[in-house]
């Protein structure tokens, strides 16, 4: 049969990326506890395209998945990457998964467990065999303006502030140490589980800790700045304001101790 995508485009101009997007794909995640634990990802995948090409094969990107071990690691990454090159002839291959990771959050006075899921994702992208790869994680805090209680006498206005940590990385960097990274540099973290004990305890917290969005940035900055397997990263910190009509936000990019 005729091969289309073979042929020469009307316009033979190189494609930084093609390929396919919002793949539903079930996983197996590390889990720093459990060692694995299960998962749905939407699933980018994209090539590199020359110019003499009309288009590339879809196909085979999911023909790449189907043999593979659905398990994410630094090694079944590179694994997948080399065979999307192969297959699709490509010099370059990218990746994405973007999936909810569950981590057990316990009760500060009451000890009760349960589950909270945070969006992560895991991107790799493979060239000149060479393999980068990216992590990151958003992470809920809450967080007490420390203006609003400066100035008012019986309280002051808290919201809910989303940290979002994305960094490149040299061997094994857990979920979970990014998770942890982000929860305690706000006001207070964010439960799913919270008993009338528990309650007063993380508001007595936070109003004890007030911080601005500049001062969550900065702190979760500093961590990564400091972590040994941390390469480069990026940290953004958007404040859903309870008074103001608009978010407060900021963001900082540095790079690692590796």
């Amino acid at each position: 049969m005729q091969d289309v995508q073979s042929g020469m485009p009307e316009f033979p101009l190189p494609i930084d990326r093609v390929g396919v997007k919002n793949l539903k794909l079930p996983l197996l995640v590390q889990d720093r506890l459990h060692g694995q634990q299960h998962t749905v990802a939407d699933v980018d995948l994209c090539v590199d395209l020359p110019g003499e090409f009309k288009g590339t094969h879809m196909s085979r990107f999911l023909e790449s998945l189907s043999h593979w071990s659905k398990v994410l690691t630094y090694e079944s990454i590179k694994e997948l990457l080399a065979e999307i090159i192969h297959r699709l002839e490509a010099q370059k291959a990218l990746l994405r998964f973007d999936f909810p990771y569950f981590y057990s959050r316990r009760t500060p006075v009451s000890g009760h467990e349960f589950l909270m899921d945070y969006k992560s994702f895991l991107a790799g992208e493979f060239s000149m065999g060479e393999i980068r790869m990216t992590q990151g994680v958003e992470v809920p805090v809450m967080t007490v303006c420390p203006c609003s209680l400066a100035i008012s006498k019986q309280g002051a206005h808290s919201q809910r502030a989303y940290v979002k940590i994305k960094c490149g990385y040299k061997g094994l960097l857990w979920l979970e140490e990014l998770i942890d990274t982000g929860m305690s540099a706000g006001s207070s973290p964010v439960y799913p589980l919270l008993k009338r004990e528990d309650e007063k305890y993380v508001t007595d917290e936070a109003f004890a800790n007030p911080t601005f969005v500049e001062d969550v940035v900065r702190c979760v900055a500093f961590s990564l700045s400091r972590h040994p397997r941390i390469i480069w990263y990026e940290v953004e910190v958007e404040s859903f304001e309870s008074i103001h009509n608009h978010s407060a936000y900021a963001t900082i990019t540095g790079r690692g101790k590796h």
